[in-house]
């Protein structure tokens, strides 16, 4: 079979500091689209691909992780949604599409099947298994339901709000009759959180030169659940700002500008004196749950109870950019690289 070329995003060199473009490049390999007979492998076509702040850590030489780094000289990998388009497991054939952890690159050659699942196709944007029904989805419907206990009438506040995570998390607690605040760092996405993903109220942390008062403000009588996604100053405001028995789901910490010397917090005398419960978690430990999170999100999504706002790059070309803009907050939504039309 004659080879082709595969367009790929190189990973250079691991780095302490927030990513560049350069740390990334675009290299053309040439790759047989078959998958070798005996290795019980499949070939895939990519279509999307999911810009995930998690793989920050991976561009870092730490090993002591959930994850390994990534390997300098080869593909960055990350979730995506995929066509199968030649196969030697006998589990996949061609033309299936399948969730999975994928290179970053035009094809792939899938070896590795955990947390990869098939595709029924429905009338849900693909790409949304990169977001909504994917593992951003899951990370707010476990973390919310299952890190932070949710009560009908709870205070709910949600850093970086409108990203792939948080947008979802507001929605679901205002599903499930909470009071909801997000914070963002753009009017624009201000005025998304108030007029198209419901929340309550909404403020641009950016314009708030003391986090603590603007977070009185919002919460005059207190925060019983805050869903983090930023650590840093934004979590030692909020520690502040807890109600007695609060709880604290720690899902990121994309404030953070260097992994050796991170900004730590002041005010953890509150997770005594207000008995909070602040925790950290990573979705794949509650894949137990997914059937039902799938079941749930679906329903609602198809009812017109949730909407899903996403942020798509053409092509891998843009790939670097749309990854290192993530640190920024240059996405809208959740950051989704389409490689290929369906």
């Amino acid at each position: 079979m004659a080879e082709v070329d595969n367009k790929q995003v190189i990973f250079k060199r691991y780095i302490d500091r927030l990513p560049e473009e350069t740390d990334m490049e675009i290299k053309v390999s040439k790759i047989k689209l078959e998958a070798p007979k005996g290795s019980g492998a499949f070939l895939v076509k990519n279509l999307y691909l999911s810009c995930d702040p998690y793989m920050r850590g991976r561009m870092r030489d730490f090993r002591d992780s959930y994850i390994p780094p990534f390997v300098p000289g080869q593909p960055l990998e990350g979730f995506g949604v995929s066509q199968v388009i030649d196969s030697d497991n006998p589990d996949f054939k061609p033309g299936d599409l399948v969730s999975l952890i994928t290179g970053w690159e035009e094809y792939s050659l899938i070896h590795r099947t955990e947390q990869l699942r098939k595709i029924q196709p429905d009338d849900i944007p693909l790409s949304y298994h990169v977001g909504l029904l994917g593992m951003p989805g899951f990370t707010s419907y476990a973390g919310f339901f299952e890190v932070c206990s949710p009560k009908k009438g709870e205070f709910v506040y949600v850093s970086a709000a409108s990203g792939a995570v948080g947008q979802l998390v507001g929605q679901l607690a205002k599903l499930h009759g909470c009071y909801v605040v997000g914070s963002a760092g753009t009017s624009k996405k201000i005025d998304i959180l108030k007029n198209k993903l419901g929340f309550d109220d909404a403020f641009n942390y950016k314009e708030e030169r003391d986090l603590d008062a603007a977070l009185k403000r919002y919460f005059p009588q207190g925060i019983d659940i805050y869903f983090d996604n930023v650590g840093g100053e934004m979590l030692d405001a909020a520690l502040l700002n807890m109600r007695i028995h609060g709880r604290i789901a720690v899902c990121g910490a994309v404030s953070q500008q260097s992994f050796s010397k991170p900004r730590g917090i002041f005010n953890g005398f509150n997770l005594i004196s207000k008995r909070i419960r602040m925790q950290g978690f990573l979705q794949h430990d509650y894949l137990h749950l997914y059937p039902r999170f799938l079941e749930d999100v679906i329903s609602n999504y198809k009812q017109g109870k949730i909407v899903y706002i996403e942020d798509m790059n053409e092509g891998l070309d843009s790939a670097p950019a749309a990854f290192v803009g993530l640190f920024s907050g240059k996405n809208v939504g959740k950051q989704v690289i389409r490689v290929a039309h369906e």
